[in-house]
C-alpha cells in the first residue's frame, strides 16, 4: 500500500556515513567504493521502510565528470548522485532550504540530516532540519533491527508456567532420574 506522505525526510550524507561507520569503512577497504555504497543502501532500505522516512541519500560527484543522478531504490529510499563540481553538503543544504517554507506550513513533517560533519550539523540547524551523527544513525538502524526482529518474529507458545512444560521429554526424563537419585 503506497504512503501518500512520510513522518520525516531523512538526508543522508552518503560518503560520511561510509567513512564514520567501521564496517562500511572495512566494505569500502576491500571490496570497493560501490560495494560499501550498496552495503549503506541496503542498510537504509529496511531502516526506512520501517520508521516510514523518506530517505535520500546523497553522493558527491564532486570530482568526477557526470550529471546529476536520482536512483530510485524504493517507494522511500532513493540515491542521488550530485553534479560535477558539487558536494553533498551544498546539494543537502539547497534540499532543506528549498523545503523551510513547505515544513512551515506542515508542522509535522521533520527534515533530519545524517552527518557527522560538524559546520554541516550547524548550517541545516539554520534552516530548521534536525541533525543526527553518523554514529547515531548507526545506533538507530541496529535499535530499529532488533524492534522488528521482536516484532515479526514468531511467539513460542508456552505449554504453561513451569521450566518442565517447556523442554523436551528427553531432558523431562533424565531430570526426574537425577531427582531420584538414579
Amino acid at each position: 500500500m503506497p504512503r501518500s506522505s512520510s513522518t520525516a525526510v531523512l538526508l543522508v550524507d552518503g560518503y560520511n556515513i561510509i567513512g564514520a561507520w567501521s564496517c562500511l569503512k572495512k566494505t569500502r577497504d576491500t571490496a570497493g567504493l560501490e560495494a560499501a555504497r550498496w552495503e549503506l543502501v541496503e542498510t537504509l532500505i529496511g531502516y526506512s521502510a520501517f520508521v516510514g522516512y523518506n530517505t535520500q541519500i546523497i553522493f558527491d560527484a564532486q570530482y568526477q565528470n557526470s550529471c546529476s543522478n536520482k536512483e530510485t531504490i524504493t517507494e522511500l529510499l532513493s540515491v542521488h548522485y550530485t553534479d560535477f563540481g558539487q558536494t553533498a553538503d551544498t546539494y543537502i543544504e539547497k534540499v532543506c532550504a528549498s523545503v523551510r517554507s513547505s515544513l512551515a506550513q506542515a508542522l509535522s513533517a521533520r527534515m533530519i540530516v545524517a552527518t557527522s560533519d560538524r559546520a554541516q550539523q550547524l548550517v541545516v540547524q539554520g534552516y530548521g532540519a534536525e541533525w543526527m551523527s553518523a554514529q547515531q544513525l548507526c545506533y538507530e538502524v541496529q535499535a530499529t533491527v532488533c524492534r522488528a526482529r521482536q516484532k515479526y518474529q514468531p511467539r513460542k507458545k508456552s505449554n504453561g508456567r513451569f521450566l518442565a512444560n517447556s523442554i523436551d521429554a528427553k531432558a523431562r526424563q533424565r531430570l526426574a532420574e537425577l531427582r531420584m537419585g538414579l
